[in-house]
């Protein structure tokens, strides 16, 4: 039982919002923090303040992940996911305890016809995929024991993500238009989340050289974006509500700033084998997450209070939403 707690870094977004209730859940002691407190652009402070907390482990949720925009912000990403990232791992090492990062399935071309596993070689096709590949690299040079986890096509009742976008799209359009030839894994932040902490605390146990090094861990089967947001609308009309008409685009019908893979899915085989973690099937963990986001009207008129208060209330920042896939 662990009993200095984990320090999360990052607190609002997807998956440190899951990390936090299951921690909770389970009484594990945490502490996470965003910004101000942990400036990942800033080394300034950073020691201390984790050397005040003294975590037992480290577990990297901070990125910088507005893809699009960082074309345009390229130093800045590379300022958060690289070297924000490298400044984390090089505290662990210093201090001998575990580090859990997080990547992503953007690090690939996407030209490989089957699903990514770890021994192929990265191609990022955006400076978003480049910092998160470089930050990859960065912590590992700083803490060789550290554990870098890739995910793909992440969700949840929390943030901007694809389900909380077609949800609200639902409310305020007539035709949702989506892309059907990108390919990935739908991941719960939850099931990751779940199995994050489950490797934090056989790292603090156990042997860390088995723990150590790049995992891919994403959600069961493999879908595209348009039959992604088919099931959704389904379960959303197996409750009674109203769902607008979905039509399917290709990838150059709908054109962004960032180009993005066309094949995102991950080969989760390797973390099944190591750490005997295997995420539950997407079409699952989507139903538990409609759930919690109150998705039982029967009026077709409510999406639960978290929907409702989400920010995206109009087809572009929805359309900008699909595109980024945070």
């Amino acid at each position: 039982m662990m009993v200095q707690p984990i320090l999360i870094a990052g607190r609002n977004g997807q998956l440190a919002r899951c990390l936090r209730e299951l921690a909770a859940m389970r009484g594990l002691p945490v502490v996470a923090l965003g910004r101000p407190e942990l400036d990942l652009e800033s080394r300034a402070g950073i020691d201390k303040l984790i050397a005040s907390i003294a975590p037992s482990a480290i577990i990297n949720a901070a990125a910088y992940t507005a893809v699009d925009q960082a074309e345009s912000e390229t130093a800045k990403a590379f300022s958060v996911n690289r070297d924000g990232a490298a400044a984390l791992a090089d505290i662990a090492w210093q201090m001998n305890i575990p580090l859990i990062h997080h990547s992503t399935d953007y690090v690939f071309d996407g030209s490989k016809p089957d699903a990514y596993d770890e021994s192929d070689i990265p191609a990022p096709l955006n400076a978003y995929g480049a910092s998160k590949l470089a930050g990859e690299a960065a912590v590992l040079a700083a803490h060789p024991l550290a554990t870098v986890i890739r995910c793909s096509w992440l969700y949840s009742p929390y943030g901007s993500n694809f389900v909380r976008t077609m949800l609200r799209l639902c409310e305020t359009q007539q035709t949702v238009r989506v892309v059907r030839d990108q390919h990935g894994n739908p991941t719960s932040a939850f099931d990751l989340a779940d199995a994050v902490l489950r490797i934090a605390e056989r790292s603090a146990m156990d042997d860390r050289r088995a723990t150590a090094g790049i995992f891919h861990l994403a959600g069961q089967g493999e879908t595209n974006w348009h039959d992604f947001a088919q099931v959704i609308f389904c379960e959303r009309s197996r409750r009674g509500a109203r769902i607008p008409a979905l039509e399917a685009i290709t990838t150059e019908e709908f054109p962004t700033a960032a180009r993005r893979p066309r094949n995102s899915r991950l080969d989760s085989s390797k973390a099944e084998r190591v750490f005997g973690i295997r995420l539950a099937p997407w079409r699952h963990a989507l139903k538990a997450c409609l759930e919690q986001l109150g998705e039982t009207d029967a009026e077709g008129n409510r999406a639960g209070r978290r929907q409702r208060n989400a920010p995206l209330s109009d087809h572009a920042r929805g359309q900008q939403a699909i595109a980024s896939d945070l």
